[in-house]
């Protein structure tokens, strides 16, 4: 199955420094949504810059059409907290699965 890769850009000034109550919501929906589309398979990577600048979703989709669906379903993008940007992506090094450090 290809593989894609999509950027999201806070569309706020000051998003990071003083996120919104709603934002904060949106962005929860956001990680919860990410979370299942990982545990079913779909999201192989995601996370955001700690420099606060993007974050970035690496995932599997059967063509163009249906990442774009994927991508445009994620509630930080349906709720225009963030702007999404796709790109084709294959991925050519795998390492061991990351642990989480938390």
């Amino acid at each position: 199955m290809p593989e894609y890769i999509y950027l999201i850009h806070p569309i706020r000034h000051g998003f990071f420094d003083v996120p919104t109550a709603e934002e904060d919501v949106v962005m929860e929906e956001h990680f919860q949504y990410l979370q299942k589309a990982s545990k079913e398979g779909t999201v192989m990577l995601a996370g955001p810059c700690t420099d606060e600048t993007f974050g970035l979703v690496v995932f599997r989709a059967e063509n163009e059409q249906a990442a774009r669906s994927f991508m445009f379903n994620d509630p930080s993008d349906k709720a225009n907290v963030m702007i999404a940007e796709l790109h084709p992506f294959r991925a050519s090094l795998v390492g061991k699965p990351i642990t989480d450090p938390r």
